[in-house]
């Protein structure tokens, strides 16, 4: 590491709190809006075929969101791993590390890819999909698809991950734009061809547009190109993203030899990832029985879900970029053993977001179908608005709750208790969220409002136990401390052998 390096991990464990985290809240929440933007371009542009394409994303979602969950909690791991190696100073072992994530991660990657593709129509079909439907099979495309470029997604995921834990959330970012870049120019023609674009109406190129369609034919590929256009645009990002890591022209620089599996290190992991992918899978399953169960309110239900979704994931950035910035800040105080610091690193980070969306609330739940009705036209646009804002006004009071939430979950992945961060979330997601939306959907048949009401129900109680938990301070142990007590079990086992 450079003297650059060695500064930019003393400015995390020294000095301003705030500063620190807006330093890395700042990028991360452009990345995580550029992220979103694939979603919303697909969206808007998918928009333009009608309410069944929108409905085929919508159901698709749910299970594309479970596969990136999967690896993105893998990945998790290397950013706890890399964040208290380089707040403890251990610079000899972060390429290593580095190195042991991308390789075991890529693994992953195409086994996940094969499941996506291989069984989609069962899993589509499980959440609400009847199978010779135009939107089940227009979902089935666009997952499999998509499914297929995973170990692409993976691939960003991981350098993103490994960056974020050793500080740098810029470099990242500029690659994001580079990526959706990609996706908003190849979105539009892939979707719509040169048939019915709107896109040249905008620009006032009506003429060549007709010239275009009459000399080669070409109306799009639908909702399929909307998948394709996304994964090119992810394969940008991720092959740059490697190139720039194994080339030593970021902080990290693992090479060809770190990717060769070491069981100990592979075990961590492990260890570490595992809860962490349940941790978050069981959020996207969650989603999944969502999904199902305002399907039974029809399509127009699940349109309004999708739509509401994304605008949510639109205004939720910067409390997830927020809680990525915990993590670091708190795993490399942690790994340098400044638990004060760490515990009011969560502290000033609820403050900023709890008054940010005491603010957003107010104004969603006022706007609410306003909000959704940008996202839809056609003849079935009034009932989806109808569900949609419905939905957004029950939900976005909670938001300040959540936000809460996610600050102390971002202090438990940063320490690596990762574990207790799967407890909470497989309790609210299960215990709270999923119960009782089936109770309030089917039991006492408020339908898709049900599901509205059990999403506002979990928020409030994922804040309630994460706050119990995050009092009790047993996070506080970080893994390095855990791995010096089995590296001294080990050794004190060997010396009695002898």
């Amino acid at each position: 590491m450079t003297n650059t390096d060695d500064d930019r991990s003393d400015g995390f464990t020294q000095g301003s709190i705030l500063w620190p985290l807006l330093a890395l809240a700042g990028p991360l929440t452009a990345t995580q809006l550029l992220h979103v933007a694939y979603n919303l371009t697909d969206t808007f542009w998918v928009g333009r075929l009608g309410a069944d394409p929108v409905s085929a994303l919508s159901f698709s979602w749910p299970l594309v969101f479970l596969l990136v969950s999967v690896g993105a909690g893998m990945t998790n791991a290397g950013t706890i791993l890399v964040a208290q190696h380089t707040g403890a100073g251990n610079d000899d072992r972060l390429d290593h590390v580095a190195g042991q994530t991308i390789g075991f991660v890529g693994v992953l990657s195409v086994g996940f890819s094969v499941l996506g593709i291989v069984f989609a129509p069962q899993l589509l079909q499980a959440i609400g999909t009847t199978p010779g439907t135009a939107v089940h099979d227009l979902a089935v495309t666009y997952t499999r698809v998509i499914a297929l470029g995973m170990p692409f997604t993976f691939g960003f995921h991981v350098f993103m991950s490994l960056l974020r834990g050793w500080g740098d959330t810029k470099t990242p970012m500029y690659l994001m734009v580079l990526s959706v870049g990609c996706n908003i120019v190849l979105d539009p023609f892939f979707v719509l061809g040169f048939a019915d674009n709107p896109l040249f109406d905008w620009v006032g190129l009506d003429g060549l547009q007709t010239w275009l369609f009459t000399a080669t034919g070409f109306a799009g590929f639908g909702v399929t190109g909307a998948a394709v256009a996304t994964v090119l645009s992810r394969a940008v990002a991720a092959v740059v993203g490697l190139w720039l890591l194994f080339g030593g022209r970021v902080g990290l620089h693992p090479t060809l030899a770190d990717l060769r599996p070491t069981v100990s290190t592979v075990e961590q992991l492990v260890r570490l990832g595992v809860p962490g992918a349940i941790d978050q899978s069981t959020e996207s399953v969650a989603a999944i029985v969502m999904t199902a169960l305002v399907a039974t309110a029809g399509t127009d239900a699940v349109a309004a879900y999708g739509i509401g979704n994304r605008f949510i994931s639109l205004v939720w950035l910067p409390t997830v970029a927020m809680g990525m910035a915990v993590e670091t800040v708190v795993g490399q105080n942690l790994g340098t053993d400044r638990d004060d610091r760490a515990r009011r690193t969560v502290y000033t980070a609820i403050a900023i977001l709890g008054t940010a969306f005491v603010a957003v609330g107010v104004i969603t739940v006022w706007f609410a179908h306003s909000i959704v009705g940008l996202f839809i036209t056609g003849p079935d646009a009034d009932a989806v608005v109808d569900h949609g804002g419905t939905f957004l006004r029950i939900v976005a009071p909670t938001w300040v709750f959540m936000a809460s939430y996610h600050m102390m979950n971002g202090a438990f992945y940063g320490a690596g208790s990762t574990r207790m961060a799967m407890g909470i979330g497989v309790t609210t997601h299960w215990g709270v969220r999923a119960v009782a939306a089936a109770l309030l959907a089917l039991g006492f048949g408020f339908g898709a409002t049900g599901v509205w009401y059990a999403i506002a129900l979990s928020n409030v109680t994922a804040a309630i136990v994460g706050a119990a938990f995050f009092a009790r301070g047993r996070w506080l142990e970080n893994v390095l401390e855990d791995d010096a007590v089995e590296d001294g079990s080990r050794a004190e086992r060997s010396g009695s052998t002898d």
